[in-house]
């Protein structure tokens, strides 16, 4: 029976491993009012209690270092942590990670979200434009009634003042002031003769620096075409402001300190400067005077003469050239020329024509006996079909004792179909004509 007891240490272990184990109670958000809370010089133990319950808290010495305001008994917080089991006593509490005063939990909670918004658009990481060394001209939004305008007048009337400090009034707590922060740096980049914008307010509760934190106000410090010193709060306080800013100042005595240069030092440095450049002219002025009495000591300016010696020289080598060239050309021209005058009387049209009345001549002879040759040949075979047609002529025939018949109509008979008794014929004859009439028709038979 012994045996199926659990002892009081592996009971508590076994809790303390489902606390351990439970993924809702690896990050609790619990708000409650501080109890027994005594300041310890490295780890903070106290409890959290509302009007029905109390759980024990512990906050170790690495998280309560970046808590920003000093707990106090009664007071009510906001505080994110882990519930587990200490397993000397059984107890189960709260190992706090993060606290806050109670009321402004939302205010850290938005400020948190527009923190990572911007930082993830590259707001906080894009390039930083560089302040002007030498202002003469800053633009200051801040209260009109306020220490910072006054501290930031005094320290660079103090520091640099030839440079002109103009302020834009603005409201910078409550709900109105981020819109009118916003419209005082558009006001300010509208024109084109600021130097350095200075942005600033003292310090204060988060509510009261809440509007440093708003997007707007965010977002018209980074659209600024004039660099921006942002100098919110104290030097524990980090607004949004101060991240967006080209530069952030823990004052405003430090934002006008990084506005401008202390004067004396700057007469120094232009006093250092002009005599580095003093001497430094003073350096090439001696070096320049040693080149020029070097070049006065040279041949050139001694013997002037002799500057020009290699160019005599060059231009009697090349008038020489010119000249021999030219010959050659002429040369070259003149055989050309005798070769043309040679080609001419060759070609000359004289012998050309001469020539052509020879070959017309032999041309008109040749053609004479072509033509008398045609036209013989032409009488030849006119001859020859004469005599052929002579041979075929009826009138030949006729000649040897035949004629031929017609009828009345003209034409020539044929056959003994083409007349009948009592028709009309008349027989040609070799050298007349006899008129009949037939008297009687007989076909032969074959």
């Amino acid at each position: 029976m012994g045996n199926d007891y659990l002892s009081v240490s592996d009971l508590t272990s076994y809790i303390k491993k489902k606390f351990d184990r439970d993924p809702y109670l690896d990050k609790v958000y619990l708000t409650g009012e501080i109890s027994n809370f005594r300041l310890r010089p490295a780890h903070q133990y106290f409890s959290l209690k509302d009007d029905n319950a109390k759980i024990s808290a512990i906050m170790f010495k690495s998280a309560f270092d970046k808590v920003k305001f000093k707990p106090e008994e009664g007071m009510k917080v906001l505080v994110t942590g882990r519930i587990s089991v200490y397993e000397a006593t059984g107890n189960y509490q709260i190992y706090i990670d993060h606290m806050e005063p109670d009321g402004v939990g939302a205010l850290y909670q938005a400020y948190e979200q527009l923190k990572k918004k911007l930082s993830a658009e590259g707001l906080f990481n894009a390039p930083k434009k560089a302040l002007e060394k030498y202002p003469k001209k800053i633009a200051v939004v801040t209260s009109p009634s306020g220490a910072v305008i006054r501290d930031i007048i005094t320290t660079t009337r103090r520091r640099y003042p030839i440079a002109q400090i103009v302020l834009y009034p603005a409201v910078v707590q409550g709900d109105a002031a981020a819109s009118d922060i916003v419209r005082q740096i558009n006001r300010v980049n509208e024109r084109d003769d600021f130097d350095t914008l200075i942005i600033g307010r003292g310090g204060g509760s988060i509510e009261d620096l809440w509007p440093f934190n708003e997007e707007i106000v965010a977002r018209a410090i980074f659209d600024s075409k004039i660099p921006v010193i942002s100098s919110v709060g104290h030097e524990t306080d980090t607004t949004i402001a101060d991240l967006v800013a080209d530069v952030r100042a823990a004052t405003p005595t430090a934002a006008a300190e990084l506005a401008v240069p202390v004067l004396t030092d700057v007469m120094t440095d232009i006093k250092n400067d002009q005599v580095r450049i003093f001497n430094a002219f003073r350096n090439k002025l001696n070096q320049l005077q040693q080149r020029l009495a070097k070049i006065q000591q040279s041949y050139i300016f001694k013997q002037p003469e002799r500057l020009y010696d290699s160019y005599v020289q060059k231009i009697d080598m090349l008038n020489e050239r010119l000249m021999n060239a030219l010959k050659e050309t002429i040369n070259q021209s003149d055989r050309k020329l005798n070769d043309l005058v040679y080609n001419l009387k060759i070609n000359s049209p004289k012998n050309l024509i001469k020539e052509q009345q020879q070959v017309l001549q032999v041309q008109e002879n040749q053609l004479k006996r072509n033509i008398m040759l045609l036209i013989q040949n032409k009488q030849n075979q006119l001859t020859q079909r004469v005599d052929a047609l002579d041979h075929l002529s009826p009138l030949k025939v006729m000649s040897r004792g035949f004629s031929f018949t017609t009828n009345s109509e003209g034409k020539v008979v044929k056959k003994i179909d083409d007349i009948k008794k009592n028709d009309d014929i008349e027989l040609k004859l070799i050298d007349g004509y006899a008129k009949a009439t037939v008297n009687e028709v007989k076909k032969e038979s074959k």
